[in-house]
Parts: C-alpha cells; sequence; structure tokens
C-alpha cells in the first residue's frame, strides 16, 4: 500500500495555543493582537494583511525571544510522537514566519513550508515572502508523483491547502475549526487520541 503524505498546519493544529497570540500574551501586547485577531477572523483583512501588520508590530521584538516562546509551546505530544515516527512523510505547512519557527522545527523533526523573514542584529529586517498553502501542496504534489495528499487544519488561512489536497481533515482540537473547512473535509477531529487512530488508519 502506498503510503500517504500528511500535511499539518501549526498553531492550533500541533500547538495547544495559538502561537501569535502566546506571543502578544507574554511581550504584553494581548489588545493589539486581540484586535488584529478578531479582525481577521471576521474577514474584514487578509490572512496577507495580518501577516504584515504583524510583522510591523513585533519587527523590534528579538528574534530570540519569540523563539523561546513558540519552542516552549505546549504541543499535543501524541501527534509529535507520530510526525517524528513518520518524518519522511509529514510536514509542516505554517504562514509563520521561519526565523521564529526554526529551532521549534528542529525540534519536531520534519519539513516544513513557511512565510520568510531576514533577521538582522537580533531583530527582523524584512518580509520577504508570505506563504501560500496551496503552493506548499502543490510543490509535495509534484515531488511526491504516486502517493496522495491528506491535510490537517483549523483555521480560514487553510482552505487553500484543502482545496489542493487529496483527503483532508478538520481539527477542532484547540477551538472550533472554520465552517469553510468542515465543508471542505474528509473527517472533523476533536480529540488527540481520535487524531492518532485516524493517522494510523490513513
Amino acid at each position: 500500500m502506498t503510503e500517504n503524505i500528511f500535511c499539518f498546519d501549526l498553531d492550533g493544529t500541533l500547538t495547544r495555543r495559538e502561537l501569535l497570540p502566546l506571543i502578544a500574551n507574554e511581550i504584553g501586547l494581548e489588545h493589539e493582537f486581540d484586535v488584529l485577531t478578531q479582525l481577521t477572523v471576521d474577514g474584514v483583512i487578509s490572512f496577507e494583511e495580518s501577516l504584515r501588520l504583524r510583522f510591523a508590530i513585533l519587527k523590534h521584538i528579538p528574534v530570540k525571544v519569540v523563539q523561546d516562546i513558540i519552542y516552549n509551546a505546549e504541543l499535543f505530544d501524541k501527534a509529535i510522537d507520530f510526525i517524528s515516527s513518520n518524518r519522511n512523510r509529514c510536514f509542516v505547512v505554517t504562514g509563520n514566519l521561519d526565523v521564529w519557527i526554526k529551532p521549534l522545527m528542529q525540534k519536531i523533526g520534519c519539513g516544513y513550508f513557511s512565510s520568510c523573514a531576514q533577521e538582522q542584529n537580533g531583530t527582523l529586517a524584512s518580509l520577504d515572502h508570505i506563504l501560500k498553502k496551496s503552493s506548499a501542496i502543490n510543490k509535495l504534489r509534484k515531488k511526491y508523483t504516486d502517493k496522495k495528499i491528506v491535510v490537517f487544519g483549523d483555521g480560514l488561512n487553510d482552505y487553500p491547502m484543502f482545496e489542493a489536497a487529496d483527503q483532508a481533515v478538520a481539527i477542532g482540537l484547540t477551538h472550533q475549526p472554520s465552517p469553510l473547512l468542515i465543508a471542505k473535509s474528509n473527517f472533523i477531529i476533536y480529540e488527540e487520541d481520535a487524531l492518532c487512530r485516524l493517522l494510523n488508519m490513513l
């Protein structure tokens, strides 16, 4: 049987909290991020616009501070164990910045796709690339031509990779997944143990 390729959103799918609000809480910018998050959830601004604004807000926060917050974020350990045991066919697909998530991704140990930024003198210098999640799925499809791609996510910004995948799983481990994702999903998961059972079945 041909093994599937698995692609996971990061925030709220593999982490027990959304990372940007977690960062905001740690550095005292809760109000700014609460407003920005709500505008994004309500569709008033796009994910790309939201990321650019968050970049501007966090530009002068030391990269190492953000890396440490993300690295120490609580994870869904059973899901991470599955990924670590199947890292040759598991990928993380996240809109977060590569310079922020690099230490965490080294700990998880699988391949990943992310937005990209430049660091200079310990802080963010420029936002060079905002990931379109469908492009990550399309790249993997070209590489793994004989395999099906299964994606896992919870937010509206995951919808493009849900459209590009062969199968999609809406994740409700931290909050109710987007209704659009639910409508596009083959499965909806609300418990970590159920996620692990499904991963071992697919």
